[in-house]
């Protein structure tokens, strides 16, 4: 087995509110019993990911298995010495504030870039500093929904049974420079053409890691043209030279088939 661990990943509650959104909900009045389906659904992908932060997904998901258990009791009026306090308000009360998060921080963003558009700097006093592409996070199309794409693939994917157990022993890189060297010749692919072939769980993570990495560096970008449309694998143009130490992974996709 392998670990790999994604800085992109914001963590359980941009997962959360990523649902919210989606599915145009209101915070005020969440959904429970379908955000928690499709909430427990991602840990699913998470999991076969082996992410190290798992952990605090899984809590967030008891969270709400328990909301809904208790959306579940019966609403008739009983004498009861205490009231029951509805576990949804401390919920809603962290996703607004991380939306309030999120919303300032994209105002800030906003701001700097018409305030570089009116006053350009006229020296370039500035330290220099390296760009860490890896750092930067990836646009057009919202992690959540290439995690959400590739789900539904490990389920239409049916696993091979064979008599002899093989072992698979193929290193990220070589599954990102297949990937690098498909896109320059290609150009654009779609996401779920690049699985094609693949029949074993640890090929098929391979594949993605190597989509997440080659983005997250700048070598290719991801596209959606329309809400849960066809997401589209391009070749970023003028982009740095490949150079696959930069990339830094070491990682071996070691799985019985």
């Amino acid at each position: 087995m392998f670990s790999v661990k994604l800085d992109a990943f914001c963590g359980p509650m941009d997962l959360l509110l990523y649902l919210v959104r989606k599915r145009e909900l209101n915070v005020f009045d969440v959904a429970i019993a379908e955000v928690t389906d499709q909430f427990l659904t991602f840990i699913e992908t998470l999991e076969a990911l082996n992410l190290d932060a798992i952990g605090d997904f899984i809590s967030l998901a008891s969270s709400l298995i328990e909301i809904k258990s208790f959306q579940a009791l019966p609403n008739e009026e009983e004498n009861v010495v205490e009231e029951i306090e509805d576990p949804r308000k401390d919920l809603v009360k962290q996703l607004l504030a991380y939306r309030k998060f999120c919303e300032n921080a994209g105002v800030l963003e906003e701001c700097g870039r018409q305030w570089r558009r009116r006053y350009p700097r006229l020296a370039n006093d500035a330290p220099s500093r390296a760009r860490n592409v890896a750092d930067e996070p990836i646009q057009d199309v919202e992690l959540w929904d290439l995690v959400g794409a590739f789900g539904r693939i490990l389920k239409e994917k049916t696993p091979v049974f064979r008599h002899a157990m093989k072992r698979e022993d193929t290193p990220l890189s070589v599954h990102i420079e297949r990937l690098y060297c498909r896109l320059k010749r290609e150009r654009a692919v779609r996401f779920t053409s690049l699985f094609d072939g693949a029949d074993r769980k640890s090929t098929l993570i391979g594949i993605f890691l190597a989509i997440l990495e080659l983005t997250r560096h700048g070598y290719a970008y991801v596209e959606q043209e329309s809400a849960f449309g066809e997401i589209k694998v391009s070749y970023r143009e003028n982009a740095q030279p490949f150079d696959l130490l930069k990339i830094n992974v070491d990682e071996t996709l070691a799985q019985a088939g």
